[in-house]
Formats: structure tokens, sequence, C-alpha cells
């Protein structure tokens, strides 16, 4: 059984995923300085979190998790901020990674 802060660290780690991504998005190729820093310091705070999860979370489980938390919130972000597309099929697709995140969470309880 795992405990609940080693998820909580998962969550955080994976709701920087997406910070990370944006950010880089806004620091047009690395060229804004204030940005190209924000990028840095999720970059390295994202796996960090992932890092703390992975004590009692198996690596499997919690980098799918982690991953799938960043790519349904860069998604939604990119969808909101950049008014990229959320067709049926897509969102379909995202709601297929969201349960399969939940469904590995679970599996290891």
């Amino acid at each position: 059984m795992f405990s609940l802060m080693a998820y909580v660290w998962l969550i955080i780690g994976g709701l920087l995923e997406p910070a990370w991504v944006l950010a880089m998005k806004k620091s047009k190729n690395f060229k804004d300085i204030k940005w190209t820093v924000i990028t840095a310091f999720f970059v390295i705070a994202s796996p960090f979190f992932l890092s703390l999860a992975m004590r009692e979370i198996p690596v499997g489980t919690a980098y799918a998790v982690w991953t799938g938390i960043g790519a349904v919130g860069a998604t939604f972000l990119g969808a909101i901020l950049y008014k990229e597309p959320m067709e049926r099929k897509r969102m379909f697709f995202i709601f297929l990674i969201i349960i399969g995140a939940v469904g590995l969470g679970l599996g290891g309880v």
C-alpha cells in the first residue's frame, strides 16, 4: 500500500509537466530570458516530484500517471490559452489517457 503523500508528490509533478511546456512556448525558442528561466525551473521541479513519488510507487505506474497528467494538462491548456482544436475524437482519446492513468493508480492500491 502506498502513502497518500506519494500520490500528492506525483500529482504535483504531473501538474508541473504542462507548466514547463507552456513556459517553453512563451520563451520563444529560449529567446525570452524570463520565460527560459521559468521553463528551466519547471523542467527540474517536475521530475523532482516524480522522483519523490517513485520512492513508494512503482516506476511504471508513476511514470504513466505523471505523463498522463502532463499530456492531458497540456492539451487542455493549449485549447484554452492558444485556441488549439478540441474535436470529439481528441477528447475521446484524452478520456482514455485519464482512464488509463486512474486505472494504473488504483491498480497498485
